[in-house]
């Protein structure tokens, strides 16, 4: 038979068992029974949700909560004292003893664990509860236990989240099909119809260094932006995760989240992502055609931009739009220019650098002086390497329309062989 603190813990969290309680939710609703202050970690210790501050935090919760991750230095003691071992091999609740030398008050940290048949259980987080001024209630522990159960639904449901819903997120973002009444999706998703909001679109570009236990990528996707914002929209499309942040209060905000978001997953060794953002949505009526725009960047072969591997739209206009002409060169023959494969064959049978010279011309925009000091040559030298790339082109550099199509031509050129 139960006892009464069991008893009582069940009370206390019968509300949120029976709500569609967030994780946001679940955190002040275990600080208000159990005393104190709560956060909810993924398995990397990345913040996903806390309760409100009482005045009482201690330096580590400031800064997990505004770094959104624990402070590294702390990491290691917690590591060092194998707690995140028990972590990963138990579901009892832990106590962590206050550390005066580094200004640390009392912990109880439980995991977060999803069962799974015939296997071992996939631990999707821990949550951390700080005690303030007061001692902890006395029925704290099994009030952690009990709220460690409701996380792992309210993940698990973030996870795999029901079909109906799937579709209606898929349609909203332009796949699946049909049209869509953007007034039924507002409702059914809690989010405004009108804007501004933002689409983030992610792609995987490399492997894990270290694999970890947890989410997939759209998991914890899912989870860091529900924290970012707690309106936010997230669903995976083939092999992309897209994310609608309604209403966001700032561009550079979004911006830096995404870098952040991305720093992290590679320095943690979870995955190495590239990000495009489209800003300034004005409508959900207009989320499709921002996520073909950011699958525009994200399928665009040039692998530099402005942002580094995070761009916006406005950013990667141009490199876009020249990666597309290029593409449509690139598929139709007839628009090669053979005259460039006469410039590359003198470089070979004569042992020359022409192609490159001349590259290096029309980058500085056809300054003789600096174009000579990047190659490393007398301004004489390249002035008759230009006249005799224009003699075998039977072009003139001095020509707008000829400078245009060189240029063109020999960036296809570099896209085909990878040359720089």
């Amino acid at each position: 038979m139960a006892n009464k603190s069991e008893i009582e813990a069940g009370v206390a969290l019968r509300e949120v068992v029976t709500t569609d309680i967030d994780l946001f939710g679940l955190a002040q609703m275990v600080a208000k029974n159990a005393g104190g202050m709560v956060s909810i970690e993924d398995p990397q210790s990345h913040v996903l949700a806390y309760s409100a501050a009482d005045g009482t935090a201690d330096q580590l919760r400031v800064l997990s909560i505004l770094g959104r991750e624990g402070p590294r230095d702390y990491l290691r003691v917690l590591q060092k004292r194998g707690v995140f071992d028990r972590l990963r091999r138990t579901d009892d609740v832990i106590d962590v003893p206050a550390d005066e030398e580094l200004g640390i008050k009392r912990r109880l940290v439980v995991s977060i664990r999803l069962p799974r048949g015939g296997g071992a259980p996939r631990v999707l987080g821990a949550i951390w509860l700080q005690q303030g001024d007061r001692p902890l209630e006395s029925d704290a522990a099994e009030i952690l236990r009990g709220a460690s159960a409701i996380a792992a639904r309210v993940i698990s449901r973030s996870l795999d989240e029901p079909s109906a819903g799937t579709r209606l997120i898929h349609r909203l973002f332009g796949a699946g099909g049909g049209g869509i009444d953007m007034a039924e999706v507002a409702g059914a998703l809690d989010i405004p119809v009108t804007g501004p909001a933002a689409v983030v679109g992610f792609a995987v570009t490399g492997v894990a260094k270290r694999p970890t236990e947890g989410p997939g990528l759209a998991g914890m996707l899912r989870l860091h932006a529900s924290s970012f914002r707690r309106d936010a929209v997230v669903t995976a499309l083939d092999d992309r995760v897209y994310v609608l942040l309604p209403r966001y209060r700032s561009e550079r905000a979004v911006t830096a989240w995404a870098r952040q978001l991305v720093e992290q997953f590679e320095s943690k060794g979870s995955f190495v992502l590239r990000a495009a953002i489209a800003h300034s949505v004005v409508d959900l009526a207009h989320v499709a055609g921002a996520r073909i725009e950011v699958d525009r960047v994200l399928d665009s072969t040039v692998t530099s931009y402005p942002g580094g591997r995070v761009t916006t739209l406005a950013e990667s206009r141009t490199a876009v739009l020249l990666g597309e002409v290029l593409d449509v060169l690139g598929t139709h023959s007839e628009l090669h220019d053979p005259r460039l494969d006469e410039l590359l064959a003198y470089d070979r049978k004569h042992s020359a650098n022409l192609r490159e010279s001349v590259e290096t011309y029309l980058r500085e925009h056809g300054d003789v002086r600096n174009s000579a000091t990047a190659l490393q040559v007398h301004p004489n030298t390249l002035r008759y390497r230009i006249r005799r790339v224009e003699e075998i082109l039977g072009m003139h550099l001095d020509d707008h329309a000829d400078r245009l199509l060189l240029d063109l031509q020999l960036a296809l050129h570099r896209r085909s062989t990878g040359k720089s």
